[in-house]
């Protein structure tokens, strides 16, 4: 199963944080945005993506498994990705097989570093984040990831101060329960 270390932060200027991105990457970065949602499953988590529209019609999308603890700072994350031609039927199946936890709308501006992607996210209801995921080889350990994960950290001017738990998902969940 692939595998990459993942850390979140909330941002307080993500058009700077985007600037300190591109400078890094040499790049203006992918812009996409994204309608995750996530079924009640018995463990890990479970999300269909939402890609876009074809000519056609139909939605692209991504089905997404993983396992990632919920603790702050870099943490390894598990995961199994399918691609899907039909997201929209697909969602409608899952959804009446399964229930819908929640979903999660955003926009994400993508920039590549070596074997990290990060992204800085602008989630509806959330505001702005920052994700690090750093894609590990084989022979990498969590350690390894870890590190590299904070030299990124660090290039982007993230504090730890400003690093956050869980996924989207269950910032939204709390926000709704409050």
């Amino acid at each position: 199963m692939p595998r990459n270390v993942e850390i979140k932060a909330k941002v307080a200027d993500a058009e700077q944080l985007e600037q300190l991105a591109m400078a890094l990457t040499e790049s203006y970065g992918d812009i996409m945005s994204q309608t995750d949602t996530f079924f009640i499953v018995p463990h890990g988590r479970l999300k269909l993506r939402v890609l876009g529209e074809r000519q056609e019609g139909q939605q692209e999308g991504q089905l997404i498994f993983y396992h990632r603890p919920d603790v702050s700072g870099p943490k390894l994350s598990e995961f199994q990705t399918t691609f899907v031609d039909d997201a929209a039927s697909l969602l409608l199946t899952l959804s009446l097989a399964l229930g819908v936890l929640g979903v999660v709308k955003k926009r994400r501006k993508l920039f590549m570093h070596g074997q990290t992607r990060i992204h800085v996210d602008t989630v509806e209801e959330l505001g702005s984040y920052m994700e690090l995921e750093v894609m590990l080889t084989d022979d990498q350990t969590l350690e390894d990831g870890q590190k590299i994960a904070e030299e990124v950290m660090e290039k982007l001017q993230i504090k730890t101060s400003d690093l956050v738990t869980g996924a989207y998902l269950d910032s939204l969940i709390h926000k709704a329960a409050a």
